[in-house]
């Protein structure tokens, strides 16, 4: 869900080929959740093997990391840690929406409405422990590092940003810009053509990099009010104020100078102190300082993970490590010529 910064952030259009070289720090949850919502079958129902094992989530994180790296980008993939408890509210209202939505995929699966079935389907997702730990199974094994959080995943992944780990951090949500994330980089795991919901149209998407230095200056305001303006407007953390977007919330913000003076002239109905403790979370959050380390992708174990206990396609995989395999030799090879020149 995540904060609705869309319309305030400066942002551009990037390639890939410019992102050949770079390391990305991926939030983990928000990507697999993409992987779970769309990689499904025309019904909606999500992959599954024959132990009716859902399996969208490792079909995801093999072809979409194995097509991103043979661009010459590594990926750090961060997971959440402990959500603080003020998010508990958050996860209980995405409970009560997938719930509702569960009933209104079996209606339309009983009423023959495919197109209907498949988006309702969508909003069902749920990344279960066990898909988190066979997630992180299949990334040792395909070389990729992946962090453990202390707590938000991206909180994390703009650390290692920060302190020139990652050029970038991966997220679909604003809030790493209210972490600090110097670059945010959106679009980056479900670019190409997506159909778009309700209509027989589909759009281009395509990867996008948000700077917030670039976004704070445009604004005129700090990160500090940036992370005003997310609150008044609402967090994973908080409701917002009633009737305030992100328009109203900048003006707000702008005419303050204290968090207290922002409550008091939006009327919140939230405690002051609740806003005080998620703003500290924001600008000083929790987090790990880590030593990451690549490795190489092992053929064996990916094709034992993926094949042997969840029955996918053995040639599809085998061919698709060769060739990521050959493609990195190859670069590997130009890179040491390079060198005499």
């Amino acid at each position: 869900m995540g904060v609705d910064l869309g319309e305030l952030v400066v942002k551009k259009r990037i390639e890939f080929s410019e992102l050949a070289g770079k390391t990305v720090a991926v939030d983990a949850f928000n990507t697999i959740y993409q992987f779970l919502s769309i990689i499904r079958q025309r019904d909606g129902t999500p992959l599954s093997d024959s132990k009716g094992r859902i399996t969208s989530h490792l079909s995801g994180l093999f072809y979409r990391s194995v097509k991103l790296m043979e661009q010459d980008i590594k990926l750090i993939y961060v997971f959440d840690g402990k959500p603080p408890s003020w998010k508990s509210g958050t996860i209980a209202d995405r409970h009560g929406v997938k719930v509702e939505a569960r009933k209104k995929w079996e209606e339309a699966l009983k009423e023959g409405r495919l197109e209907d079935a498949r988006k309702y389907a969508q909003a069902t997702s749920t990344l279960t422990p066990e898909m988190v730990e066979e997630s992180k199974e299949l990334l040792d094994a395909m070389g990729i590092p992946w962090v453990q959080a202390r707590s938000e995943g991206e909180a994390e992944a703009a650390f290692l940003v920060t302190n020139g780990k990652a050029s970038y951090a991966a997220s679909q949500d604003y809030d790493s810009l209210l972490f600090g994330c110097p670059l945010l980089l959106r679009n980056m795991t479900i670019s190409g053509k997506r159909k778009l919901p309700g209509s027989n149209r589909y759009i281009d998407v395509y990867p996008e990099v948000v700077s917030l230095q670039e976004t704070i200056d445009a604004l005129g305001i700090s990160r500090q009010k940036l992370v005003w303006i997310g609150l008044l407007i609402g967090t994973d953390f908080n409701d917002g104020v009633k009737n305030i977007g992100p328009k109203k919330g900048l003006k707000l913000a702008k005419e303050c100078n204290t968090l207290r003076e922002v409550h008091e002239k939006s009327k919140a109905m939230e405690d002051i102190a609740l806003w005080e403790e998620i703003e500290e979370f924001f600008l000083h959050p929790e987090v790990n300082d880590v030593i990451i380390k690549f490795g190489r992708m092992d053929k064996e174990k990916v094709v034992k993970i993926l094949c042997g206990e969840h029955g996918f396609s053995e040639e599809r995989i085998s061919s698709a490590i060769e060739e990521y395999i050959k493609n990195f030799e190859e670069k590997a090879g130009q890179a040491k010529i390079g060198r005499w020149f």
